[in-house]
């Protein structure tokens, strides 16, 4: 047994179908006997897209709130994929 760290760009969680790929990869391995860790990026370009959002409200954003904004994205992606895995 072996503790393997997963890692999963924006690409590879862009939709559903996607997602559910993952989730094959992911249980495979732990079926395979390792400990997961799984670290996933949010969806296509959806950090790009909520930088744009910020920058129309305000020019100069906190960085707090920026990095609140920010792991919605990543927040998602986790949410699926989990959803997608207990689903398997």
């Amino acid at each position: 047994m072996a503790l393997i760290v997963q890692k999963f760009g924006g690409s590879s969680v862009a939709d559903a179908a996607r997602v559910m790929n993952v989730a094959r990869i992911v249980t495979d391995t732990y079926k395979a006997g390792n400990d997961v860790v799984v670290v996933v990026s949010a969806q296509g370009d959806t950090t790009d897209d909520l930088i744009a959002k910020a920058q129309e409200i305000n020019k100069n954003p906190a960085k707090r709130e920026m990095d609140q904004l920010l792991t919605a994205g990543e927040q998602i992606s986790i949410s699926l994929l989990a959803m997608a895995i207990e689903s398997l």
